[in-house]
C-alpha cells in the first residue's frame, strides 16, 4: 500500500479535485492493467481507522475499500491496486454509498509510455543533436499526457510551461546549475591566471605517459568519493588540461570520469547517497512482515552483491595498466596519439574553456598552487558543509543524512573567491580580467546545462506517463528465487536508461522488488536467514542495475556532466563508453548477480568476474600506442 501511495504523492502530477471539505488525488494518467492509487484528504474531517466503514471509492462502477494511514502528519484514506481498462475512468468519493465528489483519469496503452525516451534517446544517437532530441521526447511525452486531437499543441506549450519550468524551479537542481556554474568559473579563473598551466606543468613531469595520466585521472576520481556530481566536475575540469598534453582522447577522459564516479559514490560508506539509499531500503522494509534487519545492516550486505559498480572500476584501472581499448575508443584513442586531436572533428563541444579567452595570462607565473588551493577549498568546504548539515552520532550517519546540495554550493562560493583572491592578491589578473576569467569559464557550462534540464524535464515526463511501473509491471510475480536479483538488475538498467535517473529509478524499484523478492522467498518455502543473500543480492541489484542504466544512457544526468566536465561531444562520449559498459555488465550479470542468486559464493563470483574483464582486455584489447611511429610521438 505504501508504494501506490508513494507513487501517487512523489511527483505523479495528480488531479486534485475538491467538495467542500474533501478532495481526490488520483493520476491524470493511468496506464491500462497497471494498478494505480487514490488518496482522499480533507483538512476538517478527521480520518481515522473507523473511517474505512463510512467511505468508499468507486471507479467505472467498481467499489474499492478505503484504508486509512497517516503520513507524515496527514491523514488519507487511499485505495490501491485499482487496476483501469482503457479510456475515461470514473471516480466518485461515496459517503455511506452517495457520491460526495467525483472527478476521472485517463487510460493509455502502457507502451505509449516508453515513447518519450526510446524516440529522444533513437534520435539522439541517431542524428547525434541532444537538444533538439531532449525536446522531441518532451514534447512527445507532453502530447501523451495531454490526449485529444489537439493534444500537441497543448503538448508544446506544457513542454516549457510545465515540465522545462518545474525542472529549473526545483531547488536541487537549482543547487546543482549553480555549483556547476561556480565551478566552471573557479577552473575558468586558475586557467587564465596560470594555475591549470602550472598543474599541468608539476604532473605532466610524473604522468609522462599515457598509461600513467589514465592512472593519475583514475585515482583522483577514487579520492573524490564522497558525492558523484562533486567527483564528475571537479575531476574532469582539473585532468582535462593533463590528459591533452599526453594526447588521450577526452572520450576516454569522460569514460574514467563517468566510471570512477557513481559507482564510488554508491559503494563508499560515508557519501551522500547513503542517506537516500538506505532511507528507501527501510521504506521497502517496512512492508516486509518477518523480515526486521536495519536498513544500514542491509545496504552493508548488499555491498558483496554489487558486482556492477566493483567490476567498473576495476575495468578502469585493468584499461589503464593494459594501455588496451577495442570498439570506438580504441579509435579515439589512436586518433589522439597519431593526430594530436583530442575529440573528433565533428564534436560539439564549448570552446570557451579551448581557446585564448581562458589562456594563462602572458608574461605572468605559472603557479600550481593556485590551482591546487581553490580545488582543496572546494573539496574541504564540500565535506564540512556535509558534516555541518548532517545529523547523527557517527561521522557515517552524519554524511549520509547532510544536505549536498548546500555543502556543494558553499564550496563552489568559497573556491571561486580563493581563486579570485590568490590571482588578485599576486597581481596576475586584474579586477576586470578576473570577472571576465569566471563568466569565460561559466559560459563553458551553458551548454550542458541546457541539455542537464531538459534531461531533467523528460524524467518528469516519464513520472506523469508511469514509464518506470510499466517496466515493473512486464516483468510479473511468479518467478524462482534465484532469478529475482537478475530480473530485477536487467529492469533497473532498463528503467534508468529510459528515464536518465539512477536516484529516481532506485526510489520507484526498492519499494516493490523488496516486498517482492520476500514474497517469492515465501511462496517458495525459503524466506529464513539461509537465504537472506538473496534479499541482500536484490538490494544491490537496483542499485547496481541502475548505475549500469546511467552509464548507459544519453540522457543521464552524470553521462551530461561526465561530457560537460570533460570537454568531450557528448554523444561520441556515450558511443565510446557503451561497450564498455555492456561488457562490464553482462560480466557482472553472467559472473556475479546470476549464479549467486543460485548460492554460488559471491567472493568467488567478484574474483571469476575480474579475472574474465581483466584477461579479456589483456587478449582482446589494442594497443593504440602501437599505432604511433617515432615521428608521430616527436610531433
Amino acid at each position: 500500500m505504501r508504494f501506490f501511495l508513494g507513487l501517487l504523492l512523489l511527483g505523479m502530477v495528480p488531479v486534485t479535485v475538491s467538495a467542500q471539505e474533501y478532495s481526490i488525488e488520483a493520476p491524470a494518467v493511468v496506464l491500462n492493467g497497471v494498478p494505480y492509487a487514490i488518496a482522499i484528504q480533507s483538512p476538517d474531517v478527521i480520518f481515522d481507522d473507523g473511517s474505512a466503514v463510512r467511505y468508499a471509492v468507486r471507479v467505472n462502477g467498481q467499489t474499492y475499500p478505503l484504508t486509512y494511514t497517516n503520513e507524515n502528519g496527514v491523514r488519507l484514506l487511499v485505495a490501491g491496486n485499482i487496476i483501469p481498462t482503457q479510456g475515461v475512468q470514473s471516480i466518485e468519493f461515496l459517503e455511506n454509498g452517495r457520491t460526495v465528489i467525483q472527478t476521472a483519469s485517463r487510460s493509455i496503452p502502457g507502451w505509449l509510455s516508453l515513447l518519450p525516451p526510446l524516440i529522444a534517446i533513437g534520435i539522439a544517437l541517431l542524428f547525434k543533436r541532444v537538444i533538439p532530441s531532449l525536446f522531441l521526447g518532451i514534447w512527445i511525452g507532453a502530447w501523451t499526457a495531454a490526449g485529444g486531437v489537439m493534444g500537441w499543441w497543448s503538448g508544446l506549450l506544457a513542454s516549457i510551461e510545465i515540465y522545462i519550468l518545474e525542472a529549473l524551479a526545483d531547488p536541487d537542481h537549482g543547487a546543482i546549475i549553480i555549483f556547476s556554474l561556480m565551478i566552471g568559473g573557479m577552473v575558468g579563473i586558475i586557467s587564465k591566471s596560470g594555475g591549470t598551466q602550472g598543474i599541468v606543468n608539476k604532473i605532466t613531469s610524473l604522468a609522462s605517459s599515457p598509461r600513467r595520466g589514465q592512472l593519475a585521472t583514475s585515482l583522483l576520481g577514487i579520492a573524490v568519493f564522497f558525492d558523484d556530481y562533486a567527483n564528475t566536475l571537479v575531476v574532469g575540469n582539473t585532468m582535462r588540461p593533463v590528459t591533452d598534453r599526453l594526447r588521450i582522447s577526452r572520450e576516454k577522459l569522460a569514460y574514467i570520469v563517468d566510471s570512477t564516479a557513481a559507482p564510488v559514490a554508491c559503494l563508499a560508506f560515508v557519501t551522500t547517497w547513503i542517506g537516500y539509499e538506505v532511507g528507501i531500503i527501510g521504506e521497502a522494509v517496512t512492508q516486509i512482515d518477518g523480515f526486521s534487519e536495519a536498513a544500514y545492516s542491509i545496504f552493508l550486505g548488499s555491498i558483496l552483491y554489487s558486482f556492477y559498480p566493483i567490476l567498473a572500476i576495476v575495468f578502469v584501472f585493468s584499461v589503464a595498466l593494459s594501455r588496451r581499448d577495442f570498439g570506438p575508443m580504441y579509435r579515439a584513442e589512436v586518433r589522439a596519439r597519431t593526430t594530436g586531436k583530442v575529440y573528433s572533428d565533428t564534436a560539439k563541444i564549448d570552446e570557451a574553456s579551448e581557446g585564448e579567452e581562458l589562456a594563462p595570462k602572458a608574461g605572468k607565473p605559472q603557479r600550481a598552487v593556485n590551482a591546487v588551493i581553490p580545488i582543496l577549498v572546494l573539496v574541504g568546504t564540500v565535506l564540512a558543509g556535509l558534516y555541518a548539515t548532517g545529523e547523527g552520532e557517527s561521522l557515517r550517519d552524519i554524511i549520509g543524512s547532510a544536505n549536498s546540495y548546500t555543502a556543494l554550493m558553499w564550496g563552489s562560493l568559497l573556491g571561486v573567491l580563493v581563486a579570485a583572491g590568490l590571482a588578485l592578491g599576486q597581481r596576475i589578473l586584474s579586477l576586470e580580467e578576473t570577472v571576465e576569467a569566471w563568466y569565460g569559464g561559466l559560459k563553458s557550462m551553458l551548454f550542458a546545462m541546457i541539455i542537464l534540464l531538459l534531461a531533467w524535464s523528460l524524467s518528469s515526463v516519464t513520472e506523469v506517463l508511469h514509464t518506470a511501473d510499466y517496466l515493473v509491471a512486464l516483468v510479473g510475480d511468479a518467478l524462482h528465487p534465484g532469478v529475482v536479483p537478475t530480473l530485477v538488475f536487467l529492469l533497473a538498467a532498463a528503467t534508468a536508461f529510459a528515464t536518465g535517473s539512477s536516484w529516481g529509478t532506485m526510489g520507484i524499484l526498492m519499494p516493490l522488488t523488496v516486498p517482492l523478492v520476500w514474497a517469492v522467498l515465501e511462496a517458495n518455502g525459503s524466506a529464513n536467514p539461509d537465504n537472506y543473500h538473496i534479499i541482500y543480492s536484490t538490494v544491490s541489484a537496483v542499485l547496481a542495475g541502475a548505475v549500469w542504466g546511467d552509464h548507459c544512457s544519453p540522457i543521464s544526468d552524470t553521462t551530461i556532466l561526465s561530457s560537460m566536465a570533460s570537454g568531450c561531444d557528448h554523444i561520441d562520449h556515450v558511443r565510446t563508453q557503451i561497450p564498455y559498459a555492456l561488457l562490464v555488465g553482462g560480466v557482472a550479470l553472467l559472473f556475479g548477480t546470476l549464479p549467486t542468486g543460485f548460492g554460488f559464493p559471491w567472493w568467488a563470483s567478484l574474483l571469476l568476474g575480474i579475472a574474465v574483464l581483466v584477461f579479456g582486455i589483456r587478449f582482446f584489447g589494442k594497443r593504440a600506442d602501437d599505432d604511433v611511429t617515432p615521428d608521430m610521438a616527436a610531433a
